[in-house]
C-alpha cells in the first residue's frame, strides 16, 4: 500500500467505517487499518450453521425510531425486525410467577427512580450505593446491568448511566446487524491484518508504525476500543497520559453470547425469555426463537461470564445448558445443541464488549473525544456522550470525528 495519506483511520469498526465514508465523500486521501481480518469491530454477524446467522455483540438497532442507520439498513436490502423486545415478558418460568415478576419491574423501577433523583444531585456515585439493603431484587437487578453495562451496578457510574438516551424503541436485523455495518465499509480504502503500535506526533508530521511499515499522515482518526488506549496496545509518542487515565476509566463491560440449537422449536414460543435463576447475577437471559428460527440466544454478562471465559472454550455453553435444564427438565435438556460461543474479553483486539465509566469517570467520555493538536481526533462508541455502547453512538462519533478532520485541513 502507499504510505503517504492526508488521513487515516486507526480500525475499521462502525465508528471508522462511518469517518472513513464522511472523509470519502470529502475527497481526501484517506485509508482505515485494522488489525483483525475482517471489518466491523464488535458489530459481527457469522453463521453459527448454514442459513443461520447470528450477531456475536451488537445485536439491537436501538431507539431505532431516532437511530440514523435505521433507514440506510433497510435501503441497502436488510430486513428490519420490528416485533416488540422480549426482555419483560417471561416464559414457562414456574419459579417466576407472574406476581413476583411484578413486584421485580416495581424494584427494578424504583431503583432507577433513586438513581435518576442522585444523579440530578450531581455527584457520581456506584449504582450499587441505591440498592435497597438486603432487598429481595438485587441479584436480578446487577444481572440485568451486567447484560445493559457488562458490569454489575457497583463498577457503574450513576451519572454516566443517568446521561444515557433510550428512545424505548428497539429493533432488530434478520439478516445480522455486524453484516449491515460490514456492507457500508469501503473495502478498497481498508487495509486489515495491519495492526497500528504507535502514533508519533512530535513532527510537522504524523507517523504511524503499522504490521505492514511506517505510514505518515496530516490528520489521524483513532478509534480503537479504550482498553488499548488505557493498556498501551496503541502508544503514542509521546505519551498521551491524559488518553490513557480516561480510557481507564472507560473500561469495557463484558457480555458474550451462546447460541443453542433446539431439536423441538415449536415446545417454545417466538420471541419468549426465561430468566435463568432470580436469587443472584450470575445466571443467563435467555431469548428464545428470536425471528422465529429454531435457536435460543443467550446473555451472559459481568463478572458472571468473565468467570466462564476463563473455564475455557464451551464453559459459557455448559453453564447455559444446565440452567436451561433445571428449568426445564432432563429432556428438554438432551434436545440442544452447541452452535456458537464468544468470548469477547479474550478478543485480543476488543478485551470486552461495550464501556461503562466507574464511578467519578463520568466526564472522561469527553475527555477522551478531546482533539489532539487539532490532527489526532478520537471517536468510538466510548466517546458519545449519550449513546455510548450502541453502534449508532459509534456511527455518530466517527463522523464527528470525520468534520472535525476536514475542519482542521481546512
Amino acid at each position: 500500500m502507499q504510505d503517504r495519506f492526508d488521513v487515516v483511520v486507526v480500525g475499521a469498526g462502525a465508528a471508522a467505517v462511518a469517518a472513513l465514508r464522511r472523509l470519502s465523500e470529502a475527497r481526501v486521501s484517506v485509508v482505515a487499518l485494522e488489525a483483525r481480518d475482517r471489518v466491523g469491530g464488535r458489530a459481527h454477524t457469522v453463521l453459527a450453521r448454514p442459513g443461520l446467522p447470528v450477531d456475536c455483540c451488537a445485536g439491537w438497532v436501538h431507539s431505532a425510531d431516532e437511530n440514523l442507520l435505521a433507514a440506510p439498513v433497510e435501503r441497502a436490502g436488510f430486513t428490519l425486525d420490528r416485533s416488540p423486545p422480549h426482555w419483560m415478558r417471561q416464559t414457562f418460568n414456574p419459579h417466576f410467577p407472574p406476581d413476583q415478576q411484578a413486584a421485580w419491574r416495581a424494584a427494578l423501577a424504583a431503583f432507577e427512580a433513586r438513581l435518576d433523583a442522585a444523579a440530578k444531585r450531581g455527584v457520581d456515585r456506584p449504582g450499587s450505593d441505591f440498592l435497597e439493603p438486603g432487598g429481595r431484587w438485587n441479584g436480578l437487578i446487577d444481572a440485568f446491568s451486567s447484560y445493559y453495562n457488562g458490569a454489575e451496578f457497583d463498577q457503574v457510574s450513576i451519572l454516566d448511566y443517568a446521561a444515557y438516551e433510550d428512545s424505548g424503541v428497539n429493533w432488530r436485523v434478520r439478516e445480522g446487524y455486524g453484516a449491515a455495518v460490514a456492507s457500508f465499509a469501503d473495502r478498497e480504502r481498508v487495509i486489515t491484518d495491519c495492526p497500528v503500535a504507535t502514533i508519533r506526533h512530535s513532527g510537522p508530521t504524523l507517523m504511524l508504525d503499522t504490521a505492514e511499515g511506517r505510514v505518515t499522515a496530516r490528520a489521524i482518526v483513532v478509534t480503537v476500543p479504550t482498553p488499548a488506549l488505557a493498556h498501551g496496545r496503541l502508544a503514542f509518542s509521546p505519551g498521551l497520559p491524559d488518553k490513557a487515565e480516561a480510557a481507564a476509566g472507560l473500561p469495557l463491560g463484558l457480555a458474550d453470547k451462546v447460541f443453542l440449537g433446539v431439536d423441538d422449536p415449536g415446545s417454545l414460543p417466538v420471541d419468549g425469555h426465561l430468566f435463568g435463576r432470580t436469587d443472584r447475577a450470575e445466571t443467563g437471559s435467555y431469548h428464545l426463537r428470536p425471528f422465529g428460527r429454531d435457536y435460543i440466544e443467550v446473555f451472559l454478562g459481568g463478572r458472571c461470564a468473565r468467570g466462564l471465559e476463563g473455564a475455557g472454550p464451551g464453559g459459557a455453553t455448559a453453564f447455559a445448558i444446565e440452567e436451561l435444564g433445571d428449568l426445564m427438565g432432563a429432556d428438554f435438556r438432551r434436545g440442544l445443541h452447541p452452535l456458537a460461543e464468544t468470548a469477547w474479553a479474550l478478543d485480543p483486539w476488543a478485551l470486552g464488549s461495550y464501556s461503562h465509566a466507574l464511578p467519578g469517570h463520568a466526564g472522561d467520555r469527553a475527555t477522551l473525544a478531546a482533539p489532539v493538536e487539532s490532527r489526532i481526533f478520537f471517536a468510538g462508541e466510548a466517546t458519545h456522550p449519550r449513546f455510548y455502547s450502541t453502534v449508532h453512538g459509534a456511527w455518530e462519533s466517527g463522523r464527528r470525528a470525520a468534520d472535525e478532520v476536514l475542519a482542521s485541513l481546512a
